[in-house]
């Protein structure tokens, strides 16, 4: 009598493939979606930041990137070196409880900052808020389960540019199409170069998600 595992791996993709998967992985790593949307708010939206000088927008664009990526990684590349964790690619559980919670204070940190400075526009510190609660969604489900962080990071982006083109005139549901490109080339490279499963990554997408629209709905 045979018998068929109850979850089967994906088929092993080409090279070609699997080395796309992870040049998008690197490029979309979730903690340098913050520095990206800030850069469309700061340089594409005609309205976000309207006024601002150019070396005033470039400021706001390095430290916002030093608080949310370059901060938090050096953190984790720390507890590599002192062997707090095994890899820098935290592929377990374990492993991201302690990156996790310093990540928690590093983004609050970056929105109370910029929440108390009066001349930032709601988008900008709504989707610093949703990334906060998304660091926080990915420690509390870390507990039962090694959610997608890259999911996380591409449902927020997505409900952002979709709350985005509903409230306001300038942006366009073309920026929304492309956030859900994003998302799904993403997800896509997750599965094929991660060991996570689709419930992993669905659930980082909604977790995502939810968390910037309770950002939107806190402020």
């Amino acid at each position: 009598m045979s018998t068929t595992p109850l979850t089967a791996l994906p088929p092993k993709q080409p090279a070609l493939i699997r080395a796309l998967a992870h040049f998008f992985s690197c490029i979309f790593h979730p903690l340098f979606l913050p520095a990206y949307v800030t850069a469309f708010l700061l340089f594409i939206d005609p309205y976000a930041f309207a006024g601002i000088n150019h070396k005033y927008k470039i400021f706001r664009l390095i430290s916002v990137f030093f608080n949310t990526a370059v901060i938090p990684g050096f953190a984790v590349f720390l507890m590599w070196r002192l062997k707090l964790v095994q890899s820098m690619q935290l592929r377990t559980q374990k492993e991201r409880i302690i990156p996790y919670a310093a990540a928690m204070i590093f983004y609050f940190w970056a929105w109370y900052v910029f929440h108390s400075q009066k001349d930032n526009p709601q988008p900008f510190l709504d989707f610093l808020l949703g990334s906060f609660l998304a660091v926080c969604a990915a420690w509390f489900l870390n507990i039962v389960t090694k959610v997608s962080m890259h999911a996380i990071g591409v449902g927020g982006l997505a409900v952002f540019f979709l709350l985005q083109a509903f409230n306001n005139q300038d942006v366009t549901g073309v920026y929304f199409s492309f956030a859900i490109l994003i998302a799904g080339v993403v997800c896509t490279s997750r599965l094929i170069v991660s060991d996570h499963s689709q419930r992993e990554i669905y659930l980082g997408l909604f977790a995502g998600a939810l968390c910037q629209l309770l950002a939107m709905w806190l402020q």
